[in-house]
């Protein structure tokens, strides 16, 4: 984990002096459920729960727009195939959706569904040129409401894909000449 991790940073890290001039552009699609919950297979995905898998992806546009580490393009003119598949089981048809948007990065994600007490959020960050998995983060919730989706959005914005030390090594401190 720590090796992907110091990956992740020098990627991130790679785009430091592009940043300046003109940063990554990204896409962010929509997040998809998996909902293996009793309810889920009864009645499927509530009315609620689709608002906030939009919302999700609407925050963390904003979060990362306003970062300014990123460009965030317009998913629209992809929107509608995103939609018609499952973006983590399809092959790599998200890779080739991000293509038609001229992005250098794209993230997908999904929110799996337990119970109304136990959900999970998890997000998968690409690069769009080779199709190769740059970060997977994820985060537990606990309820099914507004505020605990919009605080696990957060936590994943703030502590994983901004952090400034996320994948850093840890400072040794306790070592002996």
């Amino acid at each position: 984990m720590r090796v992907l991790a110091a990956f992740i940073f020098l990627m991130l890290a790679s785009w430091a002096p592009a940043q300046a001039v003109d940063p990554p552009k990204l896409a962010v699609f929509d997040f998809e459920m998996i909902d293996s919950s009793l309810d889920g297979e009864i009645y499927g995905t509530r009315p609620d729960e689709r608002e906030r898998l939009a919302r999700v992806g609407d925050q963390l546009r904003k979060g990362l727009g306003e970062s300014g580490k990123f460009q965030i393009i317009d998913i629209a003119p992809v929107n509608a195939a995103a939609h018609q598949s499952n973006l983590q089981a399809c092959g790599g048809c998200d890779v080739k959706l991000a293509q038609q948007l001229g992005v250098d990065v794209e993230i997908t994600g999904v929110v799996r569904k337990v119970s109304n007490l136990i959900l999970n959020i998890s997000l998968f960050l690409r690069d769009v040129q080779t199709g190769r998995l740059i970060v997977a983060v994820n985060t537990d919730m606990r309820g099914n409401t507004d505020e605990s989706w919009s605080r696990a959005t957060r936590y994943l914005l703030r502590e994983r894909l901004l952090a400034p030390n996320y994948g850093a090594p840890e400072p040794r401190t306790n070592l002996k000449p």
